[in-house]
């Protein structure tokens, strides 16, 4: 017999109330639970940030929490970025505009990071942005129009 617990968690201001076995992983409950897919499971270590979210303001590698930890957390994840479903995020529109993806497999954990550290910081060295990304692998773009974009919504941002 599995044992379920009753968890509620705010994803992207919306309420889930849900039961999930203590094994499940948040990762795996922000996809295939709340079909959430833009949280994307990489190496499942931690190693890569691709399932990087924000979890009360703070970036979390979602492959390893469980979501039972989750319990009465608010989460925000990619999804929730864009104010509507025809404007992007300035941090989205960034990256269009300078080309700062290639494959998109690691873009919203960058995302997720990069959103929380200009929340903290409203004017990031180039070194603070390259010490925030430090956990997150790109195998495509060698990261400098990440950089770019970085500093480019954070420009934005500011006005």
């Amino acid at each position: 017999m599995t044992i379920r617990h009753a968890i509620t968690v705010e994803i992207n201001g919306r309420t889930f109330q849900s039961e999930v076995e203590g094994r499940r992983l948040l990762c795996d409950y922000i996809r295939e639970d709340v079909g959430l897919y833009g949280t994307h499971v990489g190496c499942e270590h931690g190693v890569c940030g691709a399932c990087t979210i924000l979890w009360d303001d703070q970036p979390v590698r979602s492959c390893l929490a469980f979501a039972i930890q989750a319990d009465g957390a608010k989460l925000f994840t990619v999804e929730g970025l864009a104010p509507a479903a025809n404007e992007l995020h300035p941090l989205q529109q960034a990256f269009t505009d300078v080309h700062a993806l290639q494959c998109g497999f690691c873009t919203p954990g960058i995302l997720m990071t990069l959103l929380a550290l200009l929340k903290h910081n409203k004017n990031p060295t180039s070194d603070a942005i390259r010490e925030s990304l430090s956990g997150n692998l790109c195998r495509c773009t060698g990261y400098h129009n990440i950089l770019t974009a970085a500093q480019l919504a954070a420009e934005r941002m500011a006005d």
